[in-house]
């Protein structure tokens, strides 16, 4: 009887998490710990493989609450990925005292100014986030052919820089204020297709960077759309999460 019961309970926790928006996951590789969140699609059936989407947040949600990553973007994965284009979603979040990107950075009189393509050498979060995503790539759950990044503003330079690790995993990219190496593009830009967003008036991350990199990816023969907001700081990602065609777009897209 005591089996039955601790069987029954252990099924509906299964099931509790499975109905559940997002739930709390970690990734561990050589001593560093990369917490995450996962949400599965509606109806979710381990038999079948699904769509894979990795979301990047910014420099501001970094810790190790495992809670601050989704403070952007949630509403938008589960209003789009949860049932009405059932993908698995994965949150991964960055620890405090790293960054998704190899970007140089400096901070004089608290402005901001980055530098790309320094060197080719990860950061730390960036080394693990590969390792994970490679981890759900050979999970069985999914679909090869529709695995998805987008992110914001470090997340969106995050975006840029996984794209060019793994240049041939992503059918679909969203960068939202995020910048990017140059020279690297040619490596992923006739693989994936890019939707590009930034604030015209953005005072952290130069627009720019943007416009500098959906030129060059469009010499470069890519599938690329660039949407720029007029007199939008640097919360464009507000403006990108209500773009009603971005979900759809992204989902048109597969290897």
């Amino acid at each position: 009887m005591r089996k039955i019961i601790l069987t029954f309970a252990l099924l509906l926790s299964c099931t509790i998490a499975l109905n559940a928006q997002f739930t709390k996951a970690s990734f561990q590789l050589e001593g560093h710990k990369l917490p995450y969140q996962i949400m599965y699609p509606e109806g979710y059936d381990s038999s079948k493989r699904y769509p894979l989407v990795v979301f990047l947040h910014g420099a501001g949600e970094r810790g190790d609450d495992n809670e601050r990553q989704l403070t952007h973007g949630k509403q938008f994965l589960i209003d789009n990925f949860r049932s009405k284009y059932p993908a698995i979603v994965i949150a991964p979040q960055c620890p405090s005292n790293s960054w998704w990107t190899n970007a140089r950075r400096n901070d004089m009189d608290g402005k901001l100014t980055f530098t790309f393509g320094y060197t080719d050498t990860e950061s730390e979060s960036m080394h693990v986030l590969t390792h994970l995503v490679g981890f759900w790539l050979s999970s069985g759950s999914v679909d090869l052919s529709r695995v998805y990044v987008g992110g914001l503003s470090m997340g969106g330079m995050g975006t840029f820089e996984l794209l060019w690790r793994m240049p041939y995993v992503f059918a679909a990219a969203f960068p939202i204020c995020g910048g990017s190496s140059i020279d690297k593009m040619p490596l992923y830009a006739k693989n994936t297709a890019l939707w590009v967003f930034h604030g015209s008036a953005d005072s952290v991350v130069p627009v720019d960077f943007s416009r500098k990199a959906v030129k060059e990816l469009q010499s470069l023969g890519c599938e690329v759309k660039y949407t720029e907001y007029e007199g939008v700081d640097h919360n464009s990602w507000d403006n990108a999460f209500n773009e009603k065609d971005l979900a759809k777009w992204i989902f048109q897209h597969k290897h």
